[in-house]
C-alpha cells in the first residue's frame, strides 16, 4: 500500500478538540506497556503516535502524558514508571553524557546516545528522518537580496537585530554562543517569548530569529532557515528509549512498530503534526490515529 507521510485532507478540519496532555490508557490485551512523554505539543503526539501503534499490534499500553523535563522523564523511565519514551539524541549527550567534544554528525550522535543509554540498561531505537533543533531564520526576501546561506553570512548585512527567547540567550545554543561562534559583534539581542519571533519577524521588528526547525509557524511565513555551518546547535533526532530487557523479551514484535512510525517522521510530516495540534487545536491522540490510519498503519 502507498504510504502518506503527510496529513493532506485528514487533517484539513480543524475539529471543536482542545490539546490534551491528560495521563491515560489505552485499550489492549496483550502485555503491558507504559509509555511516557514530556510537556509539550511534539512529545504529546509521539507518545500518542508510539501508544497508539503499539495497542494496534497487541500490546496493552498506559499512556502517561506530560511527565516532564528531561531529567524527569528519565528518573521515571530509570525507576520503571515508564518503560519507553521518545527523547532528542543531542539533548541525551547534552544533559545526561555530556562528553568533552559533542559529535559532528547526526549519525555520530545517535550512536553515542545509544552507546551512553546501553551503559545503563538501556537503549535506542531507530532515529526520526526529522530534527528539532534551534536554528536561525530570517526573511526569505533577506536571504535573496544579500545571498545569505550560512548563519556567518549574516554580517553582510550589518547591524542587525535577533529574537532570543530569554531563557536561551546566554545559553550554549543561544544568542551569544551564536555571536562568539560566527563573530557576529553587530547583531543585538532582542528577548521575546516562545512564539512572538515569528509575527516579529515576519513584521520586520527584527531581522533574525531563533527557531524550532518542526514548528509549524515555519509552514506559514516565507523564511529561509541558515546552514549552521559552525554545528553549534548540534542534532536532535529523536528516537524511543526504551528499557533494554524489554527489546530483548519482546524483540521485533515491540521494536518494527515504533521503526515503521518513526521512519515517517520528517520535518514537514512533523510540523503538520505539530501544526494539527498546536494551531488546528485537534488533540494529539486525533492527530495520531488520522496520521497512522493515513499511513496504513492501523
Amino acid at each position: 500500500m502507498r504510504r502518506r507521510t503527510l496529513l493532506t485532507g485528514t487533517l484539513a478540519v480543524a475539529a471543536a478538540a482542545g490539546v490534551s496532555a491528560a495521563t491515560g490508557s489505552v485499550a489492549g490485551t496483550g502485555p503491558v506497556i507504559t509509555v511516557g512523554s514530556k510537556q509539550f505539543t511534539e512529545s504529546w503526539v509521539m507518545g500518542e503516535l508510539y501508544a497508539q501503534i503499539l495497542t494496534a499490534r497487541g500490546f496493552q499500553v498506559v499512556l502517561k502524558s506530560n511527565i516532564g523535563s528531561a531529567d524527569i522523564i528519565d528518573r521515571a523511565l530509570r525507576s520503571r514508571q515508564i518503560d519507553l519514551y521518545p527523547e532528542y539524541t543531542g539533548v541525551i549527550l547534552q544533559t545526561f553524557a555530556q562528553p568533552k567534544h559533542m559529535p559532528t554528525t547526526a549519525h555520530g550522535t545517535y550512536l553515542a546516545a545509544k552507546e551512553f543509554e546501553e551503559s545503563r540498561g538501556l537503549t535506542l531505537l531507530t532515529p526520526t528522518p526529522f530534527q528539532n533543533r534551534n536554528a536561525v531564520a530570517i526573511r526569505t526576501s533577506d536571504a535573496r537580496e544579500h545571498r545569505l546561506r550560512t548563519v556567518g553570512d549574516l554580517r553582510r548585512m550589518g547591524s542587525i537585530s535577533y529574537a532570543e527567547y530569554p531563557d536561551n540567550i546566554t545559553g550554549p545554543l543561544g544568542y551569544d554562543a551564536i555571536v562568539k561562534a560566527y563573530g557576529l559583534s553587530r547583531m543585538k539581542v532582542r528577548p521575546l517569548n516562545i512564539g512572538l519571533q515569528y509575527p516579529a519577524l515576519k513584521n520586520g521588528d527584527v531581522d533574525a530569529a531563533d527557531v524550532f526547525t518542526t514548528d509549524p509557524q515555519l509552514r506559514r511565513y516565507d523564511f529561509t532557515i541558515l546552514d549552521d555551518d559552525q554545528a553549534i546547535f548540534g542534532f536532535q533526532n529523536v528516537s524511543p528509549v526504551v528499557r533494554r530487557s524489554l527489546v530483548e523479551e519482546y524483540g521485533t514484535r515491540l521494536t518494527e512498530p515504533l521503526d515503521a512510525v518513526n521512519a515517517l517522521l520528517t520535518e514537514k510530516a512533523m510540523q503538520a503534526l505539530n501544526e494539527a495540534a498546536a494551531m488546528m487545536r485537534l488533540s494529539p491522540a486525533k492527530v495520531a490515529d488520522r496520521f497512522l490510519r493515513a499511513n496504513d498503519l492501523k
